[in-house]
Formats: structure tokens, sequence, C-alpha cells
């Protein structure tokens, strides 16, 4: 059917839009299942493990991308690629635009080209339809990832449900503020550079507004590919 993608900084709500798509699809009689980003197989949870909660580890960038694009080649292989060939719509929490922000610029990987050909290597060629980019100031995406550990943060629906007890940031959280204004302008630049295949959508509107955006410009895409 098709691939969709949602994208950007952390704190930018990403996790709570993906869901909420992946409800919608389902009520409007839709086959859909979602999946996040590293995880979703066996071992692409423990590559997880390793980049993410494991904040004392020792982990260079270049071992880092590495081990983000396999676990990213994983999840295509074993989950991605069989969901699309029955038919499924797939929505996915982050995919291979994360690695160029977050290994290219956050962590100053210069060798955009060569990412790029990874990138489509662990993909196996497989290009989202359409990304939603959740575009927010820095600042702002700051301070909702600071507030993460209160209770203010934990309402219903508001931080997905395996992060609703996390009370210390994870290893990208922990790269600092100027790590986080380069992934976010790399975002940024992604979006203008194809302007065809990612949206870039403002990442503080209301959730429910953000929400009805997404599934407007889902509906489109569901139909022009019904249509073709």
């Amino acid at each position: 059917m098709i691939f969709v993608t949602i994208e950007g900084v952390d704190g930018a709500g990403k996790s709570t839009q993906a869901r909420r798509l992946v409800n919608r699809l389902e009520k409007e009689g839709y086959e859909a299942v979602l999946f996040r980003e590293p995880g979703g197989t066996p071992l692409s949870d423990k590559i997880r493990s390793l980049l993410l909660d494991a904040p004392d580890l020792a982990i260079a960038p270049l071992p880092e991308l590495l081990l983000f694009s396999a676990a990213r080649a994983q999840l295509v292989k074993d989950r991605i690629r069989p969901a699309l060939a029955t038919g499924k719509v797939v929505v996915c929490d982050r995919f291979y635009d994360s690695t160029t922000a977050y290994q290219g610029a956050g962590r100053e990987i210069a060798d955009l080209d060569w990412i790029s050909s990874l990138n489509a290597r662990a993909a196996d060629g497989l290009r989202p339809h359409r990304t939603w980019l959740l575009a927010l100031p820095p600042e702002e995406a700051a301070r909702r990832r600071a507030r993460r550990s209160t209770p203010l943060f934990k309402e219903e629906g508001s931080v997905p449900p395996e992060q609703a007890l996390r009370t210390e940031p994870d290893r990208m959280e922990q790269a600092g503020q100027a790590f986080y204004d380069r992934v976010a302008k790399a975002f940024d630049d992604l979006a203008a550079a194809e302007p065809d295949r990612i949206a870039r959508l403002d990442g503080t509107l209301r959730e429910d507004d953000l929400a009805d955006a997404i599934w407007r410009d889902a509906r489109r895409l569901l139909a022009r590919r019904s249509a073709g």
C-alpha cells in the first residue's frame, strides 16, 4: 500500500502523532501497522538498547551511524517489506532522515553523499511516499524534553507508553543544545531539498490540529495511490 514516516527532533511529538495516525487509519478501514526506529525486530530492539538506553556506553559517531543503519536494514527486511507486500499502510516513527540529521549533521559526519548512499542500501531502496516533518524551534523542543521527567508531561497520550516512566535522558538527549540546533537545521534542509516527499508542519500547533493536518494529507495520498 503506502509507506509514510514522521520525523523531527526529540520532543516534537512524533510518537504521539504516529499512534494517532494509525488509529485513524484503522477507524477508516485500512490495515495499518506502526514501527519505531530503532526497533521492531529482535535484533533492532537490542541495537536500540545499546544506542539509547546505555548513556554511559561510549559509541563514536561512525559506529553509531552504522548501528542505526543495521537496525533499519533488519526492520525493512523482516517487517516493513512484508507488511507492504500484504497491502498494509506502514507508518514509521523515524526512518533514514533521522540518520542524516542526527548522525550526519548532529554528530558532524560531513560526507552526506556517502550517508545518503548508505541510507539507500540499508533501506533496500525503499523511499517513503510521504514524510511529515514536525518542525519545532530547538528551544521549545528542549523545554519539552526537560518536562518528560515531570508528572505534568505524563497525561494520557502525551508521550509514548515506553517513555512514560523514563526520567533520565537517553544518549541522544545528553548531546547538548548545539547538537540539537544542527539536527533541526538538517531537517529543515532536507525538507527544502525534497518538497515532493517531505511535508514540513508546524510542531507548535495543538496536538489535535497537527493530527488533522497529517490526516488530510494522508487521505489525499491514499486517494492518489488508489487511483493508480
